[in-house]
C-alpha cells in the first residue's frame, strides 16, 4: 500500500502543479477577448485566428483543472444530501462511485482521444474559419485534460481506500473547516 500511497502524492503533486499553472492562461484569454472587443468595436477590426486562441485557452483551463478540481475536492455534488452522511459513508460513497463512473469515463475519454488527436497531428488539420489556426493543439489539451483527469482518480481511489481501512490520515482533513458545519460531523 506504500508504494501506491507514494505515486499518488506524485500524482497529487503534478495534479498541483499543472492545476495553478494553468490558472494563468485565464488571465490571458480574458485580455485576448478584451483585445478583441475593443478592437471590433473601435476600429471595425475582427481576427478569427485571435477568438480561436481565446476559446483554445479557456478550453485548455477547462481540461487541465478538471483534475486539479478532483483534488482539491471541488467537484460538483449534492451537498443538501451529502452533508448529512457521516464521513465514513462520504469516503465510501466516493470510492465506489470513482471505481463505478469516473474511472471508466477518463479511461474510454483518453483512449478515444488519443487516435483523435493523433490524426489531427499528422494531417496538419486547420480551422474552416478564415483565418483559422491549427487544431491539433486543442485536440491535445482534451488528450492530456482526460489522461490527467484518470490519473488523479485512480490517485482519489488509492487515497479514499486507505483512509478506509485506516492506512493513512485523510489529506482533505486541511479543507475541514471549509465545509458546512453538518457536513465535518463524523
Amino acid at each position: 500500500m506504500g508504494a501506491l500511497i507514494a505515486f499518488s502524492r506524485v500524482v497529487d503533486a503534478t495534479t498541483t502543479a499543472i492545476g495553478k499553472s494553468v490558472s494563468w492562461l485565464l488571465l490571458a484569454a480574458v485580455l485576448i477577448s478584451a483585445g478583441n472587443a475593443v478592437l471590433r468595436k473601435a476600429l471595425d477590426m475582427s481576427s478569427n485566428a485571435w477568438l480561436e486562441v481565446q476559446w483554445y485557452l479557456f478550453g485548455t483551463v477547462f481540461m487541465l483543472a478538471s483534475a486539479y478540481a478532483l483534488l482539491k475536492n471541488e467537484h460538483v455534488r449534492i451537498d443538501i444530501l451529502s452533508s448529512t452522511w457521516s464521513k465514513k459513508t462520504r469516503d465510501t460513497i466516493d470510492l465506489i462511485l470513482h471505481i463505478l463512473f469516473l474511472l471508466p469515463f477518463a479511461s474510454l475519454m483518453t483512449w478515444l482521444a488519443w487516435p483523435w488527436f493523433w490524426r489531427s497531428f499528422f494531417s496538419g488539420e486547420v480551422s474552416s474559419n478564415a483565418g483559422g489556426l491549427i487544431i491539433w493543439p486543442a485536440k491535445l489539451a482534451v488528450l492530456l485534460g482526460f489522461a490527467l483527469l484518470l490519473l488523479q482518480a485512480i490517485s482519489e481511489i488509492i487515497k479514499r481506500f486507505a483512509v478506509l481501512t485506516g492506512k493513512m490520515d485523510d489529506p482533505r482533513e486541511d479543507t475541514a473547516g471549509e465545509m458546512p458545519p453538518a457536513a465535518s460531523e463524523v
